[in-house]
This record gives C-alpha cells, structure tokens and sequence, in this order.
C-alpha cells in the first residue's frame, strides 16, 4: 500500500480516512477481484484516486453526476468521498465490479447510489432520471461515449469526459458527433491545478434542451 501524499489532506477534508480506506480496498481487494492491474498499486494516489477527485470542482452543491462504466468506482467514489454534498450513481454491468461498488459504498457513502447495467439501456436511464452531470474514465471514444450521456442528463446537463493530452483534439475530430448527441459548446477545462500533477484535464459540454415550437412542444 503506498503512503498517503500530504496533498490527499488538502483534496478530501476530513473524509481523508475514508479515502485511504478505499486506497485500501483497491490495492487488496480491487486487485484480487481483478478491478486494477497490481502495477497500478503504487501510483494509485496521484494516478486514479487525486486524478478523480479533483473533478469535483466543476459541481454544485446538491447537483447529480453519474459515473458511466464506473468499474472499480473511478472516477465516482473518489468525487462522493471529498464532496459528500453531490449526489453520484455509479452505472457498471459487469456483476463483480458492480458487487464491489456495492460492498464498499452501502455503508460508507450515503450520497452513492450503485446501478447495474449499461448506459444505454432504458432501464439505466430510467434509474438515472436527469442527471446534472456525467463522466467516465478511459470507458470510450467520444463516437460511443456522447450518444450514451445525452439519455442520462436533463437539460443543460453537462459531459465531463476525463481524458487525455489529446482531448483538444478529440473534440476537433468528433465535434460532429458531439453536435449530433446533443452536446454544444465542448471546451477543454483543467481540475486540480496546484494540487495534483500534471492537473486532470476535462471535457466539458452542455447537453442543449430540445428545440421547441411557437406553442412550446418540443420539434419533431
């Protein structure tokens, strides 16, 4: 198990035991169940726990986020621990990964809800019901990852795609994509600066609400 940084302090308040009690559970646990790779054990702070948490800087207090293909909680639990005023629904379908969510959440994190299944599925996102937001975490290109995250989110919700040094790039190359999801105004956004490094770097887009006619239905 790696030392806890000092930064990880700074990050999660007093929910620091419990975010070391989940650093814990990956490393034993999380590798067991095959949910990380063991060479992810020593760099599991600065590389999946802080790298997560920080996103919680573009939440409101009270809002939803829903964390698509959650698989060992990231980024999702690490976003409930160090904002315990955000509401999180962790949507995962491979069963031992949701039996994991499940047995480290029920008890520990009350704002976490666990749902099994895929995100496209209706019954995914009937349980969702309107989020604020929605991430996920190296699940999928935008091609696949857009058309699944407009169902999940009300109007004017937000993507938070985490990615990559490319991600200017990607939203250059799927813009269209994107616009026929129903996201606008993507723009690349930095979580964490100061904090962690290098900072967690984010997409960021507005799902628009339906266009609506003179009589206020939506257009068909």
């Amino acid at each position: 198990m790696p030392p806890t940084p000092p930064v990880a302090a700074q990050v999660f308040g007093n929910a620091l035991p419990l975010a070391v009690e989940y650093a814990q559970a990956l490393a034993t646990d999380g590798v067991v169940r095959g949910l990380i790779g063991p060479r992810e054990v020593p760099r599991l702070w600065e590389r999946h726990i802080l790298n997560c948490a920080v996103l919680g800087e573009l939440l409101e207090s009270g809002e939803s986020l829903v964390d698509i293909g959650s698989g060992a909680g990231l980024p999702g639990i690490p976003v409930a621990i160090a904002r315990p005023d955000v509401d999180v629904i962790l949507v995962e379908p491979l069963l031992r990964r949701a039996v994991f969510l499940q047995e480290f959440c029920e008890t520990r994190l009350p704002n976490v809800r666990v749902v099994r299944g895929r995100a496209e599925e209706r019954s995914v996102i009937d349980a969702v019901d309107g989020a604020d937001a929605a991430t996920s975490r190296a699940v999928s290109g935008f091609p696949k990852l857009a058309p699944w995250s407009g169902p999940l989110l009300r109007d004017g919700g937000r993507l938070l795609a985490l990615k990559g040094s490319r991600a200017a790039e990607e939203i250059d190359e799927h813009r269209g994509v994107l616009t026929k999801a129903g996201f606008q105004n993507p723009e690349v956004v930095q979580c964490g600066i100061g904090i962690v490094d290098p900072a967690t770097t984010v997409v960021r887009a507005t799902r628009r609400a339906p266009a609506t006619t003179k009589r206020g239905r939506a257009a068909r």
